[in-house]
């Protein structure tokens, strides 16, 4: 269970009509995702892990953004659960990145996990390219194929064609939920499960979040608090985590939220912070500097000594005259994570709506690769 330390005064009326207007967009599948999710495909993923967990020392996950983000984010924070260890790759352009993960590798057994929907995307395309030859050069053309695990459209595509012709093991991004919505899609659960995750807690505790949703739900609350600060001027939210292995958990709000508000000159820009390790570089600022900004702390069960800390900068930060939200949660586990997934999903999404965008379009990425086409 989630708990939060506000209770704002909300017009349940125009919250009704937002969730009746989330519920009927066509990009809304993830919404009642984990309750129904197909028991087939979820069989298909575990043999999938199963099988890398088997005969790989390593699983290369190819992807960027909403493709390696979330999955990388529950990975991160609960700890690699099996022998074979995940490496990232295809999130950058950064030549010396790509070769740092293939020298990673080593002479290492691995498979790959490619994500991607179109398979047109620069970066993992250019990741895939390389770790495919490795793959081909250590194990033969007809071999390779059999490690080779691709998560994309199910219909259409260049990776989607090229996974047909090939015999590569298909897992399908699916078409009504966008890349930052489908951690708990097969697009996060072959790799969560490859990590050794439980994947059935995960959605569980999804599941969990999603039977709560209500006008009176912490979710609902969250969001409504969200549009008050953002409308009296509030332009910037730091996400503060006491919990150093979660940096990659606020990367992924980062993206949520970056790229569901930020359209039509509007949105909160999405910050984050780790304690106390920041609180000794951005500390200062967040005590004394300009009071533009709040800071929403994901405030997970700890030790008495985090927790004397968590107590000690909501004290220090709200005298300095920023807001502090506090969002506790229930559990530092598959379940409590699965619930907290969905959980700022659903309050993103209401929070675009009622600054009056499309919390799943994203039309603005399009225009650096227009740029970057022109130049290659």
């Amino acid at each position: 269970m989630i708990t939060v330390n506000f209770n704002p005064d909300i017009d349940k009326e125009r919250i009704e009509k937002i969730l009746m207007e989330i519920r009927a967009d066509a990009m809304g599948g993830w919404i009642d995702w984990p309750q129904n999710y197909n028991k087939e495909e979820l069989y298909r993923i575990k043999a999938a892990a199963a099988k890398v967990r088997e005969e790989s020392e390593c699983l290369v996950c190819i992807g960027i953004g909403g493709s390696y983000l979330g999955h990388r984010a529950v990975i991160e924070a609960l700890g690699e659960k099996s022998s074979t260890k995940i490496v990232y790759a295809g999130n950058s352009l950064s030549r010396r990145e790509l070769g740092r993960a293939l020298n990673e590798l080593g002479d290492q057994d691995f498979s790959i996990n490619v994500i991607s929907k179109s398979g047109t995307t620069l970066e993992p395309a250019v990741a895939f390219e390389a770790f495919k030859k490795k793959l081909v050069e250590k194990y033969g053309e007809e071999e390779a194929k059999k490690r080779i695990y691709a998560t994309t459209d199910a219909n259409s595509g260049v990776l989607h064609d090229e996974a047909v012709a090939n015999g590569y093991t298909r897992f399908v991004v699916p078409d009504n939920i966008g890349g930052r919505y489908s951690v708990l899609t097969a697009v996060g659960l072959l790799p969560l499960a490859a990590a050794g995750i439980n994947i059935d807690e995960l959605l569980a505790g999804a599941a969990e979040g999603s039977a709560q949703i209500s006008s009176d739900s912490v979710a609902v609350k969250y969001a409504w608090m969200r549009y008050v600060l953002g409308s009296r001027g509030y332009d910037t939210e730091v996400f503060a985590s006491f919990e150093p292995a979660t940096m990659y958990f606020n990367e992924w709000l980062k993206q949520l939220f970056g790229e569901s508000e930020g359209k039509n000159k509007q949105g909160i820009w999405p910050a984050s912070v780790i304690y106390s390790t920041d609180l000794h570089s951005l500390g200062q600022f967040m005590q004394d500097g300009r009071r533009n900004l709040w800071e929403t702390i994901i405030d997970f069960p700890t030790d008495e000594m985090n927790a004397k800390v968590v107590t000690a900068v909501r004290t220090a930060h709200a005298a300095g005259g920023i807001p502090v939200l506090n969002i506790g949660v229930s559990s530092y586990d598959e379940k409590g994570f699965g619930e907290l997934i969905y959980f700022f999903e659903m309050s993103c999404a209401i929070s675009a709506k009622l600054f009056g965008v499309n919390p799943f379009d994203q039309p603005g990425v399009e225009a650096y690769k227009t740029e970057l086409k022109k130049l290659i």
